[in-house]
């Protein structure tokens, strides 16, 4: 899933106008899933783990680990 630069934009200045400047990302990434539990809770320590290019901890409850493969794949090593 890709997002155009038009859209990066007024997401970050939706962000910046409804919160504040503080919290305007840095990055935006677009994928089409989110890595999940079994009872459908979004696993946010793992993406922090993609983002920041950490090794992966338990991952026993994922859903779905081809996710976190694709994800991996897709931002995992864009630096």
């Amino acid at each position: 899933v890709t997002g155009s630069e038009e859209i990066v934009a007024e997401l970050k200045r939706h962000v910046t106008t409804k919160i504040g400047a503080m919290a305007r990302p840095d990055e935006i990434y677009f994928t089409g899933e989110l890595p999940k539990t079994r009872s459908g809770k979004i696993m946010r320590r793992l993406l922090r783990d993609i983002a920041e290019g950490r090794t992966l901890g338990d991952t026993t409850t994922l859903a779905d680990p081809a996710v976190v493969q694709a994800l991996m794949e897709q931002y995992g090593e864009e630096e």
